[in-house]
């Protein structure tokens, strides 16, 4: 093979796994000798403007572009995790009963109240004590606390809710990574947005690692191939 295809071979072959050393192989180079051969064709600006040319190509074969992973990316990190879960405060039995007064969802939870006393007390040889339905019905655990309530002091309950998957909004879907059942209860598990973040932030360029080697020299660390070295093709 001449060495203008191989090198052709040699871009072709590095867009699929971006290994240096593979890559020479599989363009026909020496195994004993692939290391630094494609180190070094690596560093040349022909075989840069080669691979660029084969991502290219990719985006166009895939339609998977440098713009829509960074976009997701960016959907990730700026997620809302309380699209998914949430610590919320429901109201207490007082907070919207009249007076204050314990309230019920309806007159069927009040009767099996009741009942259930008629029971307790039968079993145990007392007087039944009723409960009162003085609050009346109607009561909706998912409203606010009520900031006067004198029982709650209007904080209500804390409860934890998770929101059914099915339904989410296509970031909160992103940020979602599975979940599963455990002795403790469910365990929701989010994609790590800080690393998502982190990402976005080197794609587009804001870090860069400088090191000082004196008082007037500073220079900059450009991420390298590995491994690197010298050879002749």
């Amino acid at each position: 093979m001449a060495t203008k295809d191989r090198r052709k071979m040699f871009a072709k072959e590095y867009v699929i796994d971006f290994d240096i050393t593979k890559a020479a192989i599989r363009a026909g180079y020496s195994p004993k000798t692939a290391k630094q051969q494609g180190s070094r064709l690596f560093a040349r600006d022909d075989i840069q403007e080669l691979i660029q040319s084969e991502m290219q190509k990719r985006e166009q074969r895939t339609e998977i572009t440098a713009d829509k992973v960074l976009q997701q990316w960016w959907d990730i990190a700026t997620a809302n995790p309380n699209d998914i879960i949430c610590l919320r405060r429901v109201c207490c039995r007082h907070c919207y009963g009249k007076g204050f007064e314990y309230q019920w969802r309806d007159k069927k939870e009040y009767d099996k109240a009741v009942v259930a006393a008629e029971a307790y007390a039968k079993e145990n040889g007392k007087t039944p004590i009723f409960p009162s339905n003085a609050g009346g019905y109607g009561f909706n655990r998912l409203l606010r606390p009520n900031p006067d309530c004198p029982y709650c002091a209007g904080e209500g309950q804390p409860e934890l809710h998770a929101k059914d998957t099915r339904d989410l909004e296509p970031k909160a879907r992103l940020l979602f990574a599975g979940i599963k059942q455990t002795q403790a209860g469910i365990e929701i598990k989010f994609r790590d947005q800080d690393k998502a973040l982190e990402n976005v932030a080197r794609h587009l360029g804001m870090f860069t690692e400088k090191h000082e080697l004196n008082a007037n020299v500073t220079f900059n660390i450009v991420p390298a191939p590995k491994p690197d070295g010298e050879g002749t093709e």
